[in-house]
């Protein structure tokens, strides 16, 4: 029998849209639309595990970090920081309806103007046992493709040849351009189907992904409509694998 996996990736901004005394909190609407998204995994990025400044500027800033927030009644919650700032830190978090085996991270800081990370969770899907990976990639073209580089020695480390493997998030690539090297590893992705995600107000590219090795890509979903624009500068992506 063929399991489908639902797997969804959303930069979530931190939970506040907006600058300035202009910012709204978004994190109460993102809980809702965790949800909505129905997905087996949910890949964040951008998750705040705490921002004391935040904490007392906002009445409704939840008593719990974003990723236990955030996570549906069923599912389980695995955070891991990326960077530290003056007032709080933030990082990667995967949400997932099926148990946690084990979860580790890796610094992928490529220079010393951006902190970046690497959440690797193992997820027990049924008989298998999944590797996940959330990744955030840098800004900076060079420091991109350094990073996938960095990703394949991880991969060659940390998970065996056939085990099924997801990498999931926001690699800030503009027009696909690290497609190729992610193919020399035999990771793959809905190539086929076009699915801009950013800006969220008015989607003109693709920036957030989902490859996977050893599952047969079958579809993605971008949700739309005024609310989705509203919560994040991303939109969420939803793809659909064979297992």
């Amino acid at each position: 029998m063929t399991e489908v996996l639902r797997v969804a990736t959303y930069n979530i901004h931190k939970g506040v849209q907006g600058v300035g005394p202009a910012r709204r909190l978004e994190i109460h609407n993102l809980g809702h639309a965790v949800e909505q998204l129905d997905a087996d995994i949910v890949c964040l990025q951008e998750v705040r595990k705490l921002h004391r400044r935040e904490e007392l500027y906002f009445k409704r800033w939840p008593e719990l970090p974003q990723a236990e927030f955030l996570c549906p009644e069923g599912y389980a919650p695995v955070y891991q920081t990326n960077a530290r700032t003056r007032h709080g830190e933030h990082g990667n978090a995967l949400l997932s309806r099926w148990p946690i085996v084990s979860q580790g991270h890796e610094d992928m800081s490529d220079h010393r103007f951006e902190q970046r990370g690497l959440l690797h969770v193992c997820v027990q899907v049924g008989t298998r046992v999944v590797h996940v990976l959330v990744v955030h990639l840098g800004l900076i073209p060079g420091s991109r493709t350094r990073q996938i580089d960095q990703l394949g020695r991880f991969i060659e480390r940390e998970v065996p040849p056939d085990a099924p493997l997801l990498v999931a998030g926001d690699f800030n690539d503009w027009g696909a351009r690290l497609r190729e090297l992610l193919a020399t590893m035999d990771l793959f992705d809905c190539d086929w189907q076009r699915a801009p995600t950013y800006p969220s107000r008015l989607p003109l590219t693709q920036l957030d992904y989902v490859y996977a090795r050893g599952m047969e890509p079958l579809g993605l979903l971008v949700p739309r409509g005024r609310i989705w624009s509203r919560m994040s500068d991303h939109l969420p992506l939803i793809a659909e694998f064979a297992l």
